[in-house]
């Protein structure tokens, strides 16, 4: 999607316009570990979360440091649309070895920030097993 957009400075209003800026978005599923949940599409931007958009659609995904890469309680798993997001950190690989039933496709959602256009599945695990928030 592109805008157009342009800066108009006046004593009391500020305008902006901006040619062919390229917004990137795309569609992400979330699926559910859990029983009875029914899976939910929602949109995500660019710079934004996983674990941001759960959390806006009041999706229940736990994040008990706060989506700062510092546990695995936010840990999901990516089913279709891992390329939309950047390479996985050492950092964030350390975390994913300590979560719940690590897969070949897990991903913690607070370091899954969207980066190229597509859509996404993602199944969060059952949380009902982990304290916190």
């Amino acid at each position: 999607m592109k805008i157009a957009v342009s800066v108009k400075k006046t004593p009391t209003i500020l305008q902006f316009d901006c040619y062919l800026c390229e917004i990137i978005m795309a569609t992400i599923t979330f699926k559910f570990e859990e029983k009875g949940k029914q899976p939910e599409t929602h949109e995500i931007f660019q710079g934004e979360s996983i674990l941001d958009v759960a959390l806006d659609n009041n999706i229940p995904l736990n994040h008990n440091c706060g989506g700062v890469c510092g546990c695995s309680t936010c840990h999901v798993y990516v089913e279709t649309g891992e390329e939309l997001f950047p390479e996985m950190s050492d950092r964030e690989e350390e975390y994913v070895d300590r979560a719940r039933d690590p897969k070949f496709n897990s991903r913690l959602a607070c370091q899954c920030k969207l980066s190229k256009e597509g859509d996404m599945v993602v199944v969060i695990p059952d949380q009902s097993g982990i304290i916190g928030h």
